[in-house]
């Protein structure tokens, strides 16, 4: 496990647990369509990235011909 592994895991996990806690509190209605959809997958989406190393926008900026560092966390 690596540091930007660790982090990818730790912020999905935050965004994720964010939404949860205000849709328990009743801030949220995650029940009807909204744009915390989009937070919530992107929270989803940084945790399985943590442990599987595939990152969607990675690949997009990737095929549109973005250069990678060495110290990218999606690859």
């Amino acid at each position: 496990m690596t540091v930007n592994k660790l982090i990818s895991i730790m912020a999905g996990f935050m965004v994720t647990l964010g939404l949860a806690l205000a849709h328990l509190n009743g801030q949220v209605d995650l029940s009807s369509p909204s744009w915390l959809w989009l937070c919530a997958f992107v929270g989803l989406n940084l945790f399985q990235s943590g442990f599987t190393g595939f990152c969607p926008a990675g690949k997009i900026f990737k095929a549109l011909g973005i250069k990678e560092d060495g110290n990218s966390c999606c690859v």
